[in-house]
């Protein structure tokens, strides 16, 4: 008797996972089923309306993750690993090329490349996916941390939760990061020559590019052999908007410099200001500081860190485990 009733439990789990599993997958009822998930979302600018790419992965009522990818000018594919751990948490999640990425259009105007601008665009996207707080999350990487941190200021009533992935909250900290506290850790001939060619503002020379890569990304960035970086990030990397990256990022590896959009941008003292639930995740070997990072968690009202030991900038990475067991975690537990 007791081994039927034991066979009968397992049945009945077996066929509850079966059914949470064909839920997810389940696009018939959905207005994306003919594209696969796939949403072209127009958007309304200062200079006229644009498309930008949207596409879902699964689905959950409650627990909707739109993905912020960094740069600015990057896409979504790095996010490709995210694949690999949401489905298996029936976590819904949208891939999402801001405008200038990969899928999206790609105007010239530079007025469009305005933090503000870009808020806006979120605020749009969110709108037409039928986000709300009920469901809504956003997980923003890098520069995407910014945007969704941006977009919490303005529009938190429409958030559920908030994730900032390795990106602290000041840009001049960041910079005072870089040029104090990792440049230092270089062998002095190297970083003698990459502030030889940052002097002379010579940002593309293939010696200085080749250095920065050499001895700074694959200890900061994604630490693993350059020819072992994965297929996503080469991708991605490889298909970026650099014209969007150099009016707001700026040229040099080692902050931001001339009159780049986000030299000054700093909210430290809005944080307090959040009361949703905020994650913010840092890389022990990260280009920022993941102490600033932590500090910003203790910030917000409903905060919580997740610390990456053997992470750096692309956490989701060369820490994966960590990274997404934490992430994972988070999501579940918001009610």
């Amino acid at each position: 008797m007791k081994k039927l009733l034991l066979f009968i439990s397992i049945c009945l789990l077996s066929c509850q996972s079966s059914n949470k599993s064909n839920s997810y997958l389940d696009y018939s009822k959905r207005s994306d089923k003919l594209s696969g998930g796939v949403k072209i979302i127009p958007i309304n600018t200062p200079i006229g309306k644009f498309n930008v790419w949207t596409k879902r992965i699964g689905n959950n009522p409650s627990k909707k993750v739109l993905l912020l990818h960094g740069g600015p000018g990057f896409d979504h594919q790095y996010f490709q690993a995210f694949e690999s751990f949401f489905p298996k948490e029936s976590i819904e999640f949208y891939y999402y090329d801001q405008l200038g990425s990969e899928f999206s259009d790609k105007p010239k105007d530079e007025s469009l490349w305005t933090i503000d601008r870009f808020v806006d665009e979120v605020e749009q996207v969110r709108q037409t996916l039928k986000l709300n707080s009920e469901n809504f999350i956003i997980l923003g990487h890098s520069w995407g941390g910014i945007l969704g941190l941006e977009y919490a200021l303005k529009y938190q009533n429409n958030l559920k939760a908030l994730i900032i992935s390795n990106m602290v909250p000041s840009v001049p900290d960041y910079i005072d990061y870089a040029n104090n506290v990792l440049a230092p850790k270089l062998d002095p001939e190297v970083l003698k020559k990459i502030r030889e060619y940052e002097s002379a503002e010579d940002y593309t020379n293939p010696e200085y590019l080749s250095l920065i890569e050499k001895h700074y990304y694959t200890k900061h960035s994604l630490r693993m052999p350059l020819d072992q970086w994965p297929d996503p990030v080469t991708r991605s990397l490889n298909k970026s908007n650099f014209d969007i990256y150099l009016r707001m990022q700026g040229p040099s590896e080692f902050g931001v410099v001339g009159d780049a959009v986000l030299k000054e941008w700093d909210r430290k003292n809005d944080l307090k200001k959040l009361k949703i639930p905020v994650l913010t995740i840092g890389g022990e070997h990260d280009t920022m500081d993941p102490k600033q990072m932590e500090w910003m968690s203790k910030e917000v009202q409903n905060g919580s860190y997740l610390h990456c030991p053997n992470g750096s900038h692309w956490s989701m990475y060369d820490d994966q485990e960590n990274y997404f067991s934490g992430v994972t975690r988070f999501i579940n537990a918001l009610p």
